[in-house]
């Protein structure tokens, strides 16, 4: 693998683990937002 490719390959993996973070980061504030909801009524 040359220097570019790997220099692609790390940029590409961190846009995924930030995808992948913000996904968890929604899943995690949807469930706090349900639970605050249901213990309001």
């Amino acid at each position: 693998m040359t220097p570019d490719e790997e220099k692609e390959f790390i940029r590409r993996r961190k846009q995924r683990n930030l995808v992948i973070g913000l996904l968890l980061a929604g899943f995690v504030i949807l469930f706090y937002a349900i639970t605050i909801v249901r213990m309001g009524d």
